[in-house]
């Protein structure tokens, strides 16, 4: 009498482990909405060059850049000593930056940079540990291309119009926070904690009516925060000191 048949195995496991790895699989690329065409700054870009060459800037300032929030930064009101050049250009990501390093960054050889980006990229659809590889990435390039530079990285601040983005920002300021300890080309500095109320909420008064960029008094906080990060070694007088706003 032959031997009895085994039994099929049944094969519908290994299609549910398909359909769910695929499924994984389209959820982690709509996750990654990828990087923006960063020439559509081109024309913002230029502009700058343009400047530079009408009066080039003196080597071995502070640079600021980033985004809007450093777009929109009079630097010279906040600061009463520092000698800073800004060069923001708005709605830009992380990735926008790195792509114009050589152009917004190269040229100066500056002795610091501030660095405020991540806001736009986790609106965007980024994840907090993209963000933090992208700080990364462009920190390397900077020691690249300005080794003497230390970059200060200002945190993601929560703003009353992105609200529902605030828990992946702050997720993404502790990993950039967590990863600055272990490089000493990199500082971060925290303006976002101060921006929020004893009970969590968000300040108003730090913001214009957009509920997005800051108002004075959000620049103030801003460069209260910042300047003791700032100062560098000297005779008295060199610290870069908060402007008084006179309330």
């Amino acid at each position: 009498m032959p031997p009895a048949r085994e039994p099929a195995r049944p094969r519908r496991s290994f299609l549910v482990a398909g359909c769910s790895l695929g499924i994984a699989s389209v959820a982690l690329a709509v996750a990654d909405p990828g990087d923006p065409d960063p020439m559509r700054f081109s024309d913002e870009i230029r502009a700058f060059e343009e400047a530079d060459e009408s009066s080039p800037p003196a080597p071995g300032q502070v640079l600021f850049v980033g985004s809007s929030s450093i777009r929109r930064w009079d630097l010279s009101g906040s600061f009463t000593r520092l000698d800073a050049l800004n060069r923001g250009f708005g709605g830009s990501q992380l990735s926008d930056v790195l792509h114009f390093a050589d152009r917004v960054i190269g040229p100066y050889r500056p002795r610091a940079i501030v660095l405020y980006a991540g806001d736009n990229d986790i609106k965007g659809g980024k994840t907090a540990e993209r963000v933090r590889e992208d700080v990364l990435r462009l920190a390397r390039r900077i020691r690249e291309l300005a080794p003497d530079a230390l970059v200060h990285f200002l945190a993601i601040k929560p703003s009353p119009s992105r609200a529902e983005f605030w828990p992946e920002m702050r997720r993404a300021n502790a990993l950039i926070e967590q990863a600055s300890r272990s490089d000493d080309r990199l500082n971060y500095v925290d303006v976002a904690t101060p921006m929020l109320g004893p009970d969590g909420e968000m300040r108003p008064e730090l913001y214009v009516e957009d509920r997005l960029h800051l108002s004075g008094e959000g620049y103030d906080l801003w460069a209260d925060v910042l300047a003791p990060h700032l100062r560098k070694p000297g005779p008295p007088g060199n610290e870069p000191r908060p402007a008084s706003t006179g309330g």
